[in-house]
C-alpha cells in the first residue's frame, strides 16, 4: 500500500518535472529509479511484486505498443513510405549485424551472447521517441519516419532476441529453429493481431458494445492477442498488439479517437511506473561493472552504427541529407530493450556465458541512459541547425480569414510570427493571399486537414468565426494537436431565447476580452480601430499604454504579448495579464487624435 502509490506519485512527479525543465522524461525516470532502488534501497521491485514483476512489465509493454500502433496511419507515409520501408526491413538486419560485431569487439562478449545484444538493441524505443518528437517538433516527413520506425521495430527486435536465444544460447541448433520460430511468430502475431482487430471493429460497428466499454474492450482484446501469440511463440505478442493497433487505426468504419485518447493517458502512467521499476530492479553490483569498454560501446553505437544503418537503409528513398542526418541522430532505446534484457539476463547460463550474464543488464541500461541523454539534449538543436525545426511552436493558426482577422494576422506576421489562415470563403482566402498571408481554402474540420496543412511550428489555435458552435467544435478538434491550453475562441453571442451557450468542457479559452465578441469587434474595426504593436518598458508600461489609448466605450484591447524570450502569449479573458520590460503588446486601439 506504500510501494505502489509511491511508484505512481514518483513517476507522475518525474513526468511533470521533466515537462517543466524541458528535458526527456525517460532520463529523469531512470535516474530517479536508480536513486530509490540500488543507490538507496528504498524500493525493491522484487519484494514489491515478487514473481509477478516480469508478467506485469510484459503486459504493460504490450499496452504501450498497442497505443503506438493506434497512432500509425498509412496516409502519413505519403512522401515517407520508401524511407520507412527501408528502415523497418533493411535497418534491423544491418543493426543486428553491426551491433553484434561491436559487442564482440568492444565488450568481449561470446559470439552467441553478442548476437543476443545485437538483437535486443535493434529496437529504437517508441516510449522515448514520442516525447522527444514532441519536444523537437521536426518539420516535414522525418518525424513520421522516426515514429514509424520506433514502433514497428520494437516487436521485430523482441522476436529476433527470442530466436537468437533459442537458436544459439539455448543449444537448439538443429532443425532450422530460427526459421521455424520466425514463421510461428509471423503467423501467431500477425494472425491474432488481425483477428482481434477485426473482432474489435465488428463489435463497435454492430454496436454490440456500449460506448463506455469501447476502450476497455479494445484493450482486453489487445491483451488477449498478446497472451495468445506468446503461447504459440515467445515475444510474438508484441507483433500481435502492434498489428492490431495499426489495423484499427487504418480502418474507416468506426471511430477510434476516443480509444486512442484513453490509451495515450494510460501509456503515460505505464511508462512512468515501468521505468522506475526496471531501473530500481538493477543491482548496485551490476552498475559497478560498467567500465570504459561499455562506454566505448555506447559511443560507437551512436556515432558509427546508427549513421551507417540509416545511410544504407535510406539509399534511393528521396530523403535529403539533412533529413538523413536527423534520422541518424534519433535512435534512443527504451522500455522494450530494458524489459527484454531483464528477462534474458536471468535465463543465461552463467557458466557458458559468464561475461554476458553479468553485464547484459548494466550494458543495456547504459545504452538507454546514454542514447536518451545524447539524443534528448542535442536533437532539438540539431533539427534547428538542419532547418528541420522551428524551435518553440509560436505560430498562430486562424480559422477565419475575414477582413479584421487578416488585420490581426498581418500585425503578427510583421512582428516576425508565423501565421496561417483557413476559411471556406474563397474570396476571403484570396484577399489574405494578396496581403501576403498564408491561407488555405477549405474547412479546418475536414478529414485529414492536418495532412494538407502541416501544423509544424504552430502552437496557438484561434477560431474567429461568428458561429459559436463552429468555434467550439474547432477548438475541441484541435486541442489534442496544440494542447488544450492553447485553443481559443471568441466570446459566444447569446444563443436561443434563454441565452444558452455550450458547456465549458466543449469550448476553448475565451479570446481577448469577454466584453467583445465577433460583432463587437467587427463594429470596432469598421469604426476605424487598428491593430498596433507597442514595446513596453519601465517608463511606459501597460497602465500607461491603456491611459494613452483607452477611449470612452472603446477601451484598448490587448490581443497578444510578444515576450522578450521569443514566446507568444495569447490574451485570454480568463487569465490575468502580466508583462515584463521589453515585451511587445499587440492590441486593438483607436489611434489618438492628432
Amino acid at each position: 500500500m506504500l510501494g505502489l502509490p509511491g511508484l505512481l506519485l514518483l513517476g507522475i512527479g518525474a513526468q511533470w518535472l521533466a515537462w517543466r525543465l524541458r528535458i526527456p522524461s525517460i532520463l529523469l525516470l531512470l535516474l530517479l529509479g536508480f536513486a530509490v532502488g540500488p543507490f538507496s534501497g528504498l524500493l525493491d521491485p522484487g519484494a514489491l511484486l515478487g514473481e509477478e514483476l516480469h508478467p506485469v512489465v510484459s503486459l504493460a509493454v504490450a499496452v504501450i505498443l498497442f497505443e503506438g500502433g493506434l497512432s500509425l496511419r498509412f496516409r502519413e507515409l505519403k512522401g515517407a513510405g520508401r524511407a520507412v520501408a527501408g528502415l523497418i526491413l533493411v535497418g534491423p538486419v544491418l543493426t543486428f549485424g553491426i551491433v553484434t560485431f561491436l559487442a564482440r569487439w568492444t565488450l568481449g562478449f561470446e559470439p552467441e551472447s553478442s548476437a543476443l545484444v545485437g538483437a535486443i538493441l535493434v529496437v529504437t524505443g517508441p516510449t522515448v521517441i514520442g516525447p522527444l518528437l514532441q519536444h523537437v517538433r521536426p518539420t516535414g516527413v522525418v518525424g513520421k519516419v522516426v515514429r514509424w520506425e520506433g514502433i514497428v521495430t520494437d516487436p521485430i527486435g523482441a522476436i529476433l532476441a527470442v530466436l537468437v536465444y533459442q537458436a544459439f544460447l539455448h543449444g537448439e541448433h538443429e532443425g532450422g529453429i530460427a526459421y521455424q520460430g520466425l514463421a510461428r511468430a509471423i503467423a501467431a502475431g500477425g494472425g491474432l493481431g488481425v483477428l482481434c482487430g477485426l473482432a474489435t471493429r465488428v463489435l463497435l460497428e454492430k454496436k454490440l458494445v456500449p460506448d463506455f466499454l469501447h476502450a476497455p474492450v479494445a484493450m482486453a482484446l489487445a491483451v488477449a492477442s498478446f497472451v495468445g501469440a506468446n503461447r504459440i511463440q515467445h515475444e510474438s505478442g508484441l507483433l500481435a498488439v502492434t498489428v492490431m493497433g495499426i489495423l484499427l487505426a487504418n480502418q474507416r468504419r468506426v471511430v477510434i479517437e476516443h480509444i486512442l485518447e484513453f490509451e495515450e493517458n494510460l501509456r503515460v502512467i505505464l511508462v512512468s511506473v515501468l521505468f522506475l521499476l526496471l531501473a530500481a530492479n538493477v543491482e548496485l553490483e551490476e552498475l559497478r561493472r560498467i567500465d570504459l569498454k561499455s562506454l566505448g560501446f555506447v559511443i560507437l553505437l551512436i556515432v558509427v552504427a546508427r549513421p551507417l544503418v540509416v545511410l544504407l537503409s535510406t539509399l534511393g528513398t528521396g530523403l535529403t541529407w539533412a533529413e538523413k542526418a536527423f534520422v541518424a541522430w534519433m535512435a534512443p532505446r527504451g522500455i522494450v530493450a530494458a524489459a527484454v534484457a531483464s528477462v534474458f539476463a536471468g535465463e543465461l547460463d552463467a557458466e557458458r556465458f559468464p561475461l554476458a550474464a553479468r553485464q547484459l543488464v548494466p550494458v543495456t541500461f547504459l545504452v538507454i541512459i546514454g542514447t536518451v541523454a545524447v539524443y534528448g539534449s542535442t536533437a532539438a538543436a540539431l533539427a534547428r541547425r538542419l532547418g528541420l525545426s522551428r524551435g518553440v511552436p509560436n505560430g498562430v493558426f486562424f480559422v477565419g480569414a475575414h477582413a479584421w482577422a487578416r488585420k490581426i494576422a498581418k500585425a503578427l506576421a510583421q512582428a516576425g510570427i508565423d501565421v496561417q489562415l483557413a476559411d471556406t470563403n474563397h474570396a476571403e482566402v484570396q484577399a489574405a493571399r494578396i496581403d501576403g498571408l498564408k491561407a488555405h481554402y477549405g474547412s479546418a474540420l475536414a478529414d485529414e486537414f492536418e495532412l494538407r496543412v502541416p501544423f509544424d511550428g504552430f502552437g496557438h489555435f484561434l477560431s474567429l468565426t461568428y458561429n459559436d458552435q463552429v468555434n467550439s467544435l474547432a477548438c475541441l478538434h484541435f486541442a489534442p494537436v496544440v494542447g488544450r491550453g492553447h485553443v481559443h475562441q471568441l466570446r459566444p453571442d447569446d444563443a436561443g431565447p434563454a441565452g444558452e451557450e455550450l458547456a465549458a468542457h466543449l469550448r476553448g479559452h475565451v479570446l481577448f476580452d469577454e466584453r467583445f465578441g465577433f460583432w463587437e469587434l467587427e463594429a470596432r474595426f469598421r469604426a476605424g480601430a487598428v491593430v498596433k504593436t507597442t514595446r513596453l518598458g519601465e517608463g511606459f508600461g501597460l497602465d500607461e499604454f491603456r491611459a494613452t489609448y483607452d477611449r470612452p466605450e472603446k477601451p484598448a484591447i490587448p490581443l497578444f504579448f510578444l515576450r522578450v524570450d521569443g514566446r507568444v502569449d495569447v490574451v485570454s479573458a480568463d487569465e490575468v495579464v502580466e508583462w515584463k520590460s521589453g515585451d511587445r503588446v499587440v492590441a486593438l486601439v483607436d489611434e489618438p487624435a492628432a
